[in-house]
């Protein structure tokens, strides 16, 4: 989510002359979101790279060039802008890319708010590339570094690159840094996949799928499903998606914003978590729209099985979207939820 105070402290770096904006050459953007601030950079050299689909098309649509999502090599550029991730692990592993990929001499910026440990990740990149400065504003700190082969901590930033790779976490589960609950099975999904009964039927999808952890438990245990549909906004998930369910057959899943590519009348069932953050803000209006494109995909009969956070307010869109619904349990700080029988505009 767009952070203005980030933003121009980051543009800070560059007015100001700590960092030099170079004449020619690429400016490669990592993790970049759409802002007013970009137009005060060269757009017709800029690349941008964000994996998280409601990002990547916006900066699209604006006519920026894009990474593609898969691409884990980066194109050399004399200058790497960053805006962090909030997970350090998924954090290390961008910083180490940026530093391996760049050419000798380029340079890269960061900025994040200080109350997402501004310092902290500074010293991460400190950590390998050898000498860090930076400048402070607006509660957010901007900080670069200048390649140089011979400072490079070759050893530590492979080990961060390595870490980041897909990988079996637990019970088949597959995940990576960066994901929701990304090292362990998330206590609400086991407590939805725990209350989904063994009969259900039909064609099903899972909005905002994550690792794949609910929809393996369906594909496990519900006989009568025919196939699921997994929609996962952060491309980064994909792997691990392909990893939790390569056991099963009847599945397919897709790099979709869930509250804008759902479909309408395709499936029997949805099934969901759905987030109530937007980028670092909560935003309980986020799961809110999961759950009105979940009632736009659902057939007429069709049935939404969702948890979440016992305090999100999302009994109201229900009424407003479900001829019917009942909180089945309520648990652990946990609510789970069955809507049925979507309502259709006239």
């Amino acid at each position: 989510m767009f952070d203005p105070a980030v933003y121009e402290t980051l543009m800070l770096a560059l007015d100001e002359g700590h960092v030099p904006l170079p004449d020619e050459g690429a400016i490669l953007f990592l993790r970049a979101e759409l802002s007013p601030f970009l137009a005060r950079l060269p757009k017709d050299r800029m690349i941008c790279q964000n994996s998280f689909k409601p990002d990547h098309d916006a900066l699209k649509a604006a006519g920026f060039t894009l990474l593609s999502p898969e691409d884990e090599t980066l194109p050399a550029a004399p200058l790497t802008l960053i805006l962090p991730p909030r997970q350090k692990d998924e954090t290390r592993a961008l910083l180490a890319r940026a530093l391996r990929d760049a050419p000798e001499g380029g340079t890269l910026l960061a900025c994040l708010p200080n109350t997402l440990g501004s310092k902290t990740i500074e010293k991460l990149l400190r950590e390998i590339a050898g000498e860090t400065e930076a400048l402070s504003k607006n509660k957010c700190r901007a900080f670069w570094a200048v390649k140089d082969s011979a400072r490079i901590n070759t050893d530590l930033m492979d080990e961060w690159i390595a870490r980041d790779a897909a990988r079996e976490m637990e019970r088949g589960v597959w995940s990576r840094p960066g994901l929701f609950s990304w090292n362990r099975i998330d206590a609400g999904s086991e407590l939805l996949a725990d209350s989904i009964p063994e009969h259900i039927k039909g064609r099903g999808a899972d909005f905002g799928a994550g690792q794949g952890f609910l929809s393996r438990e369906i594909l496990e245990n519900c006989p009568h499903v025919e196939h699921m549909t997994l929609l996962e906004a952060e491309h980064r998930a994909l792997p691990c998606i392909a990893g939790t369910l390569s056991g099963f057959g009847n599945w397919d899943a897709r790099w979709a914003d869930a509250t804008r590519d759902g479909g309408t009348a395709l499936y029997d069932f949805v099934v969901m978590n759905p987030p109530f953050h937007v980028g670092r803000a909560d935003a309980a209006s986020l799961g809110q729209e999961f759950i009105r494109a979940a009632a736009k995909a659902l057939k007429t009969g069709g049935q939404l099985w969702l948890v979440a956070n016992r305090h999100l307010p999302y009994e109201q869109v229900l009424a407003e979207c479900f001829k019917g619904h009942e909180m089945l349990e309520d648990a652990g700080g946990y609510k789970i939820i069955r809507a049925e029988k979507p309502k259709r505009k006239r």
